[in-house]
């Protein structure tokens, strides 16, 4: 038994070896070492099943460690080692023609009979991007570079996930889209889901995506933003915006003056007024403005908003909006804004709107009320199309700018499937 820990368990007869290490990897490379030093001091081949909740691996562990897939039966009938795997799942392994037919069947049937095949039946029966390669995470890559890669496993049932979600975040678009995060109440979390979409999205699509803070007055996204030499926020650009109309004239490069970027996580912000003393604001034609505007230069947008639903400038985000992210932490007053938003916006006009919406849901802290958690996926659930849950991290308490490399796996894991879920409705 090989777990996510790094930790590990070779039962051999009913004996037990324990293995202590920093990763998954390295714990499944140590267990098959171990079985390495049993086949040795039997003189012959060992066979080992490796368990997972997607299946069964069969290996024939030899006693100069080198590793080899074994027939799942010959595994079963032998009362060798058996490391079981609740690591990131795999599926099962099978008969190398019965793996083709069934990867090969998840496309369109090729030319129908008679006709000669074209270009785009043989691009049909490509497999899957999110189901190609070796594994990269997991004892399933901790056994192919053990093995030179003679054998290397599928990807997991988590690193499936993970390719699958990035595919939908990678996703052709048929043009600029903007996605806009609310809940009233301050403390929801809207900055940070704002930062950490606009963070994945960057990341695997390349760039040309923008977090916006769209308080009419002072919003807190610039703060929690990296900072540029300019101090410069959407109350600027919306004075000079007439340098960005002139599609003659008008250069992405000119927007850097204006826009903070994010470096390593290729996208940009553009801050609310920061000006204390300023009274500046941006209404609904500023929005509007600001918008038409950058639709130009981005291919992604996600609009932080303020807490005032009545402020023009939110209503207008709102009906530019392709998608809605309705934002609470799993608390009651925060959720309870958060379904005052939505009954607001179903009374407005916006039914179909908060049907294809997506909820997410925040660990305030590292352990929540699970009752308070599935009355939440409850009610939002049969409201908007999706409700999904994102874990506590230490590392967003501060209150500092964020950086999204030192997060924790699963709090970025978590974010880029809500990322793209958000993309699915794009």
């Amino acid at each position: 038994m090989v777990r996510a820990d790094g930790t590990a368990e070779v039962v051999v007869d009913g004996s037990v070896r324990r293995v202590a290490l920093g990763s998954v990897a390295e714990a499944g490379a140590a267990v098959t070492g171990l079985v390495a030093e049993i086949a040795a001091g039997l003189g012959r081949p060992v066979p080992a099943t490796v368990e997972d909740p997607d299946g069964v691996w069969s290996l024939l562990i030899h006693p100069d460690g080198s590793v080899e897939e074994a027939p799942t039966a010959l595994a079963d009938a032998s009362s060798g080692a058996t490391p079981a795997v609740p690591a990131p799942a795999t599926e099962t392994r099978a008969p190398a023609e019965e793996r083709t037919r069934t990867r090969t069947g998840e496309h369109r049937t090729v030319a129908a009979a008679g006709q000669a095949p074209t270009l785009d039946d043989l691009l049909a029966t490509r497999r899957r991007t999110a189901q190609q390669g070796a594994a990269h995470h997991g004892w399933q890559a901790g056994l192919r570079r053990v093995t030179g890669g003679l054998v290397s496993p599928a990807p997991g049932r988590a690193e499936r996930a993970r390719r699958g979600a990035i595919e939908s975040v990678q996703r052709s678009l048929d043009g600029p889209k903007t996605i806009v995060v609310i809940n009233p109440k301050g403390g929801a979390h809207k900055t940070t889901a704002t930062l950490l979409m606009a963070a994945t999205f960057g990341i695997h699509r390349g760039g040309y995506t923008l977090a916006w803070d769209n308080n009419e007055t002072r919003g807190t996204l610039g703060w929690r933003s990296t900072h540029a030499r300019h101090s410069n926020t959407a109350v600027n650009l919306l004075q000079d915006i007439g340098r960005f109309t002139d599609l003659a004239s008008a250069r992405v490069g000119d927007l850097d003056s204006y826009v903070r970027s994010q470096g390593r996580s290729q996208f940009d912000v553009l801050a609310s007024d920061e000006d204390a003393a300023s009274a500046a604001s941006v209404d609904a034609q500023g929005f509007t403005s600001l918008h038409t505007a950058l639709s130009r230069f981005y291919r992604v947008m996600v609009i932080d908003t303020g807490n005032n639903m009545r402020a023009s400038n939110w209503q207008a985000a709102i009906d530019a909006a392709d998608q809605l992210v309705i934002v609470s932490t799993v608390r009651e007053d925060t959720a309870q804004s958060a379904a005052w938003a939505i009954d607001a916006l179903r009374a407005t006009g916006h039914a179909e709107m908060v049907r294809h919406a997506v909820t997410v849901l925040s660990a305030p802290e590292p352990k929540v009320d699970k009752h308070l958690r599935k009355r939440l996926h409850e009610h939002f659930g049969a409201l908007t199309r999706a409700v999904l849950d994102v874990p506590h991290d230490k590392r967003l308490i501060p209150g500092g700018p964020i950086e999204y490399d030192g997060l924790h796996r699963r709090t970025r894991d978590a974010w880029l499937q809500v990322t793209a879920t958000v993309a699915d409705g794009l």
